[in-house]
């Protein structure tokens, strides 16, 4: 009687065997096929590189000794492509050196069987990785669905409370110098939750593009001219708390290829923290430094700084620190963590130098090339 059918993503299996030796791929082949698993043979390492190529399978039985490609070498190139990161890779071998199996798991294996084979053993070692793979399929598909449902929910949100946020902004404008101080009390409150929830689901977006963005676009970005498109957006926030927004400018004409969504949105978020955490009356400097093969932008503030305590968990997510908005302004705990995944997604550095009490500089540096 055959063995019940081994299932992936409601397919059957698809299992790639190398060995260097016919017999064993077809006992091989014949042991496994008789679960209604699909098999396909490859008898040495450039071959398994072509079939892998056309389709990936579910799970490789990887022959350890093998003449021109042995196994370890051929599982590091399989390892080496993003798209076959973590397929699952069974060694074979008569070999049973300790030394040979660390190597081979160190390479990439998830399991190593040694020959000859007991057939109850192989089965199930394959059935196992068999239904792990399938269950990281199932949570990746989970994940990504969750993901794109709650970036949709949110973008449709943010549509809808902005556009209540900008009606009452003009009703708040009709509003002054009026003798309806209850009603214009009541606009306030509209536009301080409508405000708390943009900036919530502006920074959410934003999570969800750092988390599966993360290929990037490559595009020549003029730096100058985003510094001060993002600090005009910020000016009105700057001068309701009698913050000095200063920009040096002085190294005009620098371009940085990196992707301009993600590169406005650092700057978005570094300013608008440093006019959030800091206190009124005090400035805040934006400047792009021309630093031969790179450019660093920087931005400092005086406000209270960071702790011990705050840098060890400054880039969590969620994570509240030791600062608080100065004005009520409304913070996520995302700030930071999306800054620093959008710049080194950029291939870009991020760095913080803060004295407790002394205020802090971020400065991004991305290189011209």
């Amino acid at each position: 009687m055959p063995d019940k059918p081994f299932h992936v993503n409601g397919v059957p299996a698809r299992l790639l065997i190398v060995d260097d030796q016919p017999a064993n791929l077809q006992m091989l082949g014949s042991m496994l096929g008789k679960t209604g698993m699909e098999i396909v043979p490859a008898s040495d390492g450039a071959t398994a590189l072509k079939r892998l190529a056309l389709r990936a399978p579910d799970l490789v039985l990887l022959d350890l000794l093998m003449p021109d490609m042995d196994g370890i070498e051929l599982c590091q190139r399989i390892r080496a492509q993003e798209a076959l990161a973590t397929l699952p890779i069974i060694f074979l071998s008569a070999a049973d050196e300790k030394s040979l199996i660390v190597r081979a798991l160190e390479a990439g294996g998830v399991d190593y069987v040694t020959k000859p084979f007991n057939q109850a053993e192989l089965l199930m070692r394959v059935r196992t990785h068999l239904a792990l793979k399938s269950a990281r399929d199932r949570l990746k598909r989970l994940a990504e669905d969750k993901d794109e449902l709650l970036g949709i929910l949110a973008h449709d949100l943010r549509n809808a409370i902005g556009s209540i946020h900008m009606t009452a902004q003009v009703l708040g404008e009709r509003l002054k110098g009026g003798d309806d101080g209850r009603l214009a009390g009541l606009n306030d409150n509209i536009l301080s939750a409508t405000s708390r929830t943009l900036t919530f689901l502006k920074e959410f977006l934003a999570n969800i593009m750092a988390d599966h963005g993360l290929a990037m676009g490559r595009e020549p970005v003029r730096v100058g001219e985003t510094v001060q498109k993002i600090v005009q957006d910020h000016e009105g926030a700057a001068e309701r708390k009698k913050i000095e927004l200063k920009v040096d400018s002085g190294a005009t004409g620098l371009v940085v290829p990196a992707d301009a969504a993600a590169f406005g949105q650092v700057l978005e978020n570094l300013i608008s923290n440093a006019l959030k955490f800091s206190p009124p009356g005090r400035s805040v400097h934006v400047s792009v430094r021309d630093a031969g093969n790179h450019v660093d932008l920087e931005v400092k503030d005086e406000g209270p700084g960071f702790t011990a305590e705050d840098r060890l968990h400054m880039f969590g997510r969620y994570r509240r620190l030791s600062a608080r908005p100065t004005a009520g302004e409304p913070s996520t705990g995302l700030g930071l963590s999306i800054v620093k995944r959008l710049v080194e997604a950029m291939g870009g550095e991020l760095i913080c130098d803060s004295v407790p009490g002394a205020g802090a500089v971020f400065t991004v540096r991305l290189s011209k090339e």
